[in-house]
């Protein structure tokens, strides 16, 4: 698997907002087939930071109705990358 393909974006949300600030935590969609070996090698070289944790969790898709028509979204992986002590934190929004 390339690099390039294991990141998929960030994750913006409240919790993952407090995270980077308090733990210097960032947290990714990742690639369904992605492990934690793939996620850190990812991480450092486009960020080109040190890692020191990668926690992943597998998200299930949601279902959805129109009407009386039912759909599910595809599940989805989720990765949790803290950095290494004295690291800066990834910036999303830098030129906002």
């Amino acid at each position: 698997m390339r690099v390039q393909d294991v990141i998929r974006r960030p994750l913006i949300t409240e919790k993952s907002s407090v995270q980077r600030e308090m733990t210097n935590t960032v947290a990714f969609e990742v690639d369904r087939r992605a492990n934690k070996i793939d996620v850190k090698r990812a991480v450092e070289a486009q960020f080109k930071v040190k890692v020191a944790e990668v926690r992943i969790a597998g998200m299930h898709g949601k279902i959805r109705r129109q009407g009386r028509f039912v759909g599910r979204r595809p599940d989805w992986k989720k990765a949790y990358v803290r950095l290494a002590e004295g690291e800066k934190t990834i910036e999303f929004f830098e030129g906002v």
